[in-house]
């Protein structure tokens, strides 16, 4: 379980998405900051402090990944997060609608912790949700 000050970052553009996440937190009672970049171009401004953003410190306990995003899709965001001496240690679930064998063998190139396909009801993703911040304590 993640410690109530660790923040978790959410990289998604879609807003309905975004709102199924943070009610998914509200609703297991995970209250820990939650941090939205709407693309992989925004999520390293905030990682990285550039681009108008201030950066997040400390980097984020968590980073939710969505692979289907504009501009820098979720793999090439892995391959540069993984590639940066700061913040290649950074776990990260990638959180996507994706159930392509070739995507999920992709994310898992970089290390990713987790792959989890979007559930398409709102209570199956309540559960998903709970049981990856349930058994997912960051170490």
């Amino acid at each position: 379980m993640l410690n109530t000050d660790e923040t978790i970052l959410l990289i998604e553009d879609d807003r309905v998405d975004i709102m199924t996440v943070q009610r998914a937190l509200k609703r297991n009672k995970i209250s820990n900051p939650l941090y939205v970049a709407r693309t992989g171009l925004e999520a390293f401004g905030m990682l990285r402090g550039e681009d108008g953003f201030d950066k997040l410190s400390p980097p984020p306990a968590l980073i939710l990944l969505d692979l289907n995003l504009p501009k820098m899709s979720g793999i090439e965001f892995l391959r540069e997060l993984r590639g940066d001496q700061e913040l290649k240690e950074l776990r990260i679930i990638v959180l996507t609608s994706s159930n392509e064998p070739k995507d999920q063998a992709a994310a898992y190139e970089y290390d990713v912790d987790d792959y989890i396909v979007k559930p398409h009801s709102f209570d199956e993703f309540t559960h998903a949700m709970g049981t990856i911040l349930e058994y997912w304590d960051g170490s």
